[in-house]
């Protein structure tokens, strides 16, 4: 599966990551368009997590959230109205006019 991180994502990532756990990404049901996504720092690996090294980052990802996932890029925004971690994903069909939520 191909996910890819960008630099100035990972960067945040390292400073965020005190005590040096993976960096989970998955998707949830939400949202004006039907899914969002989100991010947390995990310790525990589940047996059909998905473990991808990219720059110095242990992301994992749940099988059922990789389907949505294969192919995106996550990315860090950082400007005078907000300051979040992105996913370009190139299946993304709607988006709802807030940004926070998608469909597929």
């Amino acid at each position: 599966m191909k996910i890819s991180l960008t630099n100035k994502a990972a960067k945040k990532i390292k400073s965020l990551n005190r005590k040096n756990m993976n960096f989970r990404v998955f998707i949830i049901g939400g949202g004006c368009s039907g899914f969002k996504y989100d991010f947390i720092f995990d310790k525990i690996i589940q047996k059909n997590d998905l473990l991808i090294k990219r720059l110095g980052i242990n992301i994992i990802i749940d099988t059922i959230s990789i389907q949505y996932l294969s192919g995106s890029i996550i990315d860090y925004i950082q400007n005078i109205e907000e300051e979040k971690f992105i996913i370009k994903n190139p299946y993304m069909k709607n988006k709802c006019n807030c940004g926070y939520s998608f469909d597929i």
